[in-house]
């Protein structure tokens, strides 16, 4: 697994980011102290570059793999509920946890946002790739090789954080008026060139921004990376184009969307995890599925520690050592019996009050997330299903069917034999093979569906109907404070 290195250089990023709320960037950088190490500095050389993008992608990493967004997809879609309190005077009670409250019920406070942690540190990562592309040129030890691998990881990694920020902050394409359609900011320039006031792009424009970062990096990339550790953890060729075949798909740009996933299907090198191998390699420590094409790697010390993992959250370790979320009996229930993916559930009888009495009730943990996984953001899977909605959306019904069933085989699921309602099917199918990995509120949304929330709902909004202004999160006022060219969210 990779080792994300603490540098110096990230922690200024951090003190730039919060100083640039307060005053101006000639401000701070008269003050440097001279016993520290600039940005300037940091990033005069290929060494202090290198370990800057380290810190970045550290940045990302821990930024999707904190609770709020690491759960909200499958939380807010219905996949997943809440465990009972271990231990205190709520012990064996259910609650929601307090840091997401408010976007459980789709009631999520401008003010006090639940996602404000996310919303800032999603353009912190962004502010620090900025300021790697505009030093990376300038580097007088650096190949000009090395110079555009650079440039490439930065550009996908700030193209992949403006699109979390669209999924999050911006309604599905087309529920609205194209030309009215708010995207979000799409940040370019770091904050060391003095603070902007801009505005909300458009969603086209900020898809066409996203695509053009990813396309840029795509010409600049090269067979491997300049960082140290497992290729599968910093973004590539072909991980970029997974990444914008996502996009494209988002974006509703079907024809696109199925040649970038044919693409990657034909040519990633990676061949789909076996049926016998299925279950076993995601239980396996320490190494992701061989069909992953990236995985934001558990952060360690120099003793070889977790730093922390997706196991904070889904982890099962014994009867008085458990954590907060499990599978919902609405996802269960969609495996068929010869289904090979229920043996990816982990049942455990835990000790549960219902009306003042203790009860061992049955709770189902995903063995995706069991000991130290990392962030799987990519997988080969994934692609296969693009195509099959691709496929749908273009009308090629045979094609969408097939992929659908080699992943239906795969898990040993009955076959489809007709192409009548491939949509629903193909919805299933993403929501059974993708589960936990972050899409089943995205693609409802995508595909203009309602949510039903039923077994462990504890919210009084267990439903939300499609269309909703609820189905985005609000800009935390704070930001909108500070820039008065920064539109609020509908209903917030």
């Amino acid at each position: 697994m990779k080792y994300f290195k603490t540098t110096y250089f990230y922690r200024l990023l951090t003190v730039l980011f919060v100083l640039f709320s307060l005053q101006s960037c000639s401000d701070f950088l008269e003050q440097e102290p001279g016993s520290q190490t600039s940005i300037t500095e940091q990033l005069a050389t290929k060494k202090g570059m290198l370990s800057a993008l380290n810190g970045t992608y550290g940045s990302l990493e821990a930024n999707v793999r904190g609770e709020r967004f690491a759960v909200y997809a499958d939380l807010q879609g219905g996949n997943l509920k809440f465990t009972p309190t271990i231990t205190g005077n709520n012990r064996g009670q259910i609650t929601v946890p307090i840091n997401l409250e408010n976007v459980y019920s789709f009631q999520d406070l401008a003010q006090e946002s639940d996602f404000t942690t996310f919303y800032d540190a999603s353009y912190d990562v962004i502010n620090q790739t900025n300021l790697i592309l505009e030093y990376v040129d300038a580097l007088p030890d650096a190949t000009d090789v090395e110079k555009k691998q650079i440039k490439a990881e930065a550009l996908a990694i700030r193209a992949y954080s403006h699109y979390l920020l669209t999924l999050i902050y911006s309604q599905a394409i087309g529920n609205t008026g194209l030309e009215m359609q708010l995207g979000i900011i799409y940040n370019k320039t770091s904050l060391s060139g003095g603070i902007t006031y801009p505005k909300r792009e458009t969603l086209t424009s900020t898809y066409s921004l996203i695509i053009e970062d990813i396309k840029v990096a795509l010409d600049h990339f090269s067979d491997n990376s300049l960082l140290t550790g497992p290729s599968y953890s910093y973004f590539n060729r072909v991980n970029a184009k997974a990444l914008l075949a996502r996009v494209y798909l988002s974006k509703n740009d079907w024809q696109n969307a199925f040649e970038t996933a044919n693409d990657v299907i034909l040519n990633a090198g990676v061949s789909l995890t076996p049926s016998e191998n299925y279950v076993s390699q995601w239980e396996q420590t320490n190494v992701p599925l061989a069909e992953n094409l990236l995985e934001f790697s558990v952060p360690r010390d120099s003793g070889g520690d977790v730093g922390g993992s997706l196991s904070s959250y889904f982890g099962y370790f014994s009867n008085t050592n458990y954590n907060k979320y499990v599978a919902s009996q609405d996802l269960l229930g969609l495996y068929e019996s010869t289904d090979i993916r229920k043996q990816l559930f982990l049942e455990k009888a835990l000790p549960t009050l219902i009306n003042g009495v203790f009860v061992n009730v049955n709770y189902s943990f995903t063995k995706k997330f069991q000991d130290n996984p990392g962030y799987s953001a990519f997988r080969l899977s994934e692609l296969y299903l693009i195509r099959a909605e691709a496929a749908l959306e273009l009308g090629d019904l045979e094609t969408a069917k097939n992929d659908i069933n080699t992943i239906r085989a795969r898990a040993k699921a009955i076959l489809l034999t007709t192409t009548d309602n491939l949509e629903q099917a193909l919805l299933l199918e993403r929501r059974k093979e993708l589960c936990f990995e972050g899409h089943l509120f995205f693609d409802l949304a995508r595909r203009n569906k309602s949510v039903a929330r039923i077994d462990g709902c504890l919210s009084q909004n267990c439903s939300l109907d499609f269309p909703s202004p609820k189905f985005v999160l609000p800009i935390p006022s704070k930001n909108i404070n500070l820039n008065s060219n920064l539109q609020q969210n509908e209903s917030y």
